[in-house]
């Protein structure tokens, strides 16, 4: 018996298998408005350097995982990115006591996530995907995809990826959208903190290279009390918004402190606008 293979269906499977700081699928959702909570006006399809990114559903998207400004009780400077693994929570802190609180996706592991301190060291949109040696003698089917994936929608690291550095040096976990946007609120990834692509363009247009990122284990009670009301997406602005070198405190690094589990950072070197050399 001959059985005919579709050579792009094959090459398309081989794509759906990939995972890197992500689970290795795609995910493409008709969108379907609004469904009464304003939030998923920021949520519909969107055309992003010649890449279209699906609308969330709201049908199957709770509105609880959707990016708003909410109350935050934290010791934290404006500026900072903060992430609660344990409550799947990522906030940027703005200032009088108030953040921009995102959802995300965490390591399926607590061993697997990253802990501590550390700075934006380099931005990339629609990134390169390439697995790590680790990742390859787990899984020796991402060998093939040692030379790297380029960036598009069935790309694990999705439409941005923000690089964490200590000193001069990557640490190999990033801050990126995603390729299952159902996953986000769960513990699945490898190690890296993933956000819905929407809300990855959102992060990626308000903080500058070089700010803070504490990443904290334990849970904590990051959102105060309810001092201001809960606003959301929308009312922060639109997610392709661009806000400058930084809207809040800087330069970064500055003289600290960071009120981090893992103390002030080393200093650099820093390379002004440029960024991490």
């Amino acid at each position: 018996m001959t059985v005919s293979v579709d050579r792009r269906a094959v090459l398309a499977a081989l794509a759906a298998c990939l995972s890197g700081c992500a689970a290795p699928r795609g995910a493409a959702v008709a969108w379907r408005g609004a469904a009464g909570d304003p939030a998923f006006l920021a949520y519909g399809p969107k055309e992003d350097d010649g890449h279209m990114i699906p609308g969330l559903d709201p049908a199957t998207v709770s509105p609880d995982l959707l990016r708003r400004q909410v109350p935050f009780a934290g010791p934290y400077r404006p500026g900072t990115i903060v992430v609660d693994v344990a409550d799947r929570r990522l906030y940027l802190v703005l200032p009088r006591g108030a953040a921009i609180r995102y959802t995300v996706g965490v390591g399926r592991e607590e061993a697997l996530n990253f802990r501590g301190s550390a700075v934006i060291g380099r931005k990339a949109e629609w990134p390169r995907w390439a697995p790590t040696a680790s990742m390859i003698e787990k899984m020796p089917r991402y060998a093939a995809y040692a030379g790297g994936m380029a960036g598009g929608i069935g790309n694990p690291l999705g439409a941005r990826a923000l690089y964490l550095y200590r000193g001069n040096q990557d640490t190999y976990f990033r801050l990126h959208g995603t390729n299952e946007p159902e996953t986000i609120g769960t513990a699945v990834s490898s190690g890296c903190i993933r956000l819905f692509n929407h809300d990855i363009i959102d992060l990626y247009n308000r903080v500058p290279v070089g700010a803070p990122v504490v990443v904290l284990q334990e849970p904590a009670d990051l959102q105060g009390p309810e001092t201001i009301a809960e606003q959301p997406g929308p009312a922060m602005g639109a997610p392709d918004v661009v806000y400058g070198p930084s809207p809040y405190a800087g330069p970064y690094p500055d003289t600290g402190p960071y009120f981090d589990v893992g103390g002030p950072m080393p200093p650099g070197p820093w390379a002004g606008p440029g960024g991490w050399q």
